[in-house]
């Protein structure tokens, strides 16, 4: 779960900097400063990768649940056997 977890937040991250390289590309083809260029590609890539990357979007959420219920449940079970309830 933690390996799949991680591979998927890479490459959510690599294709969301890529998403703001390719905006950045474009308005650079159209004589854009570089630095507004990446200014406007930063806030416009939020709002895209919402739309293009939903499919990794949601399969990061989903193995962050996952992985918080696996902790929550951990915690409540070593609360008990402090507690001294054997409940193996």
């Amino acid at each position: 779960m933690e390996a799949r977890l991680s591979r998927d937040i890479v490459l959510y991250t690599a294709a969301r900097l890529g998403l703001v390289a390719v905006v950045a590309a474009v308005l650079v083809l159209f004589k854009i400063p570089l630095l507004v260029a990446l200014a406007v590609a930063v806030v416009t890539a939020f709002p895209l990768s919402l739309l293009l990357l939903r499919g990794l979007n949601q399969r990061v959420t989903n193995a962050m649940n996952e992985r918080s219920d696996a902790r929550r449940a951990e915690r409540a079970r070593l609360r008990a056997q402090l507690r001294g309830e054997e409940n193996s």
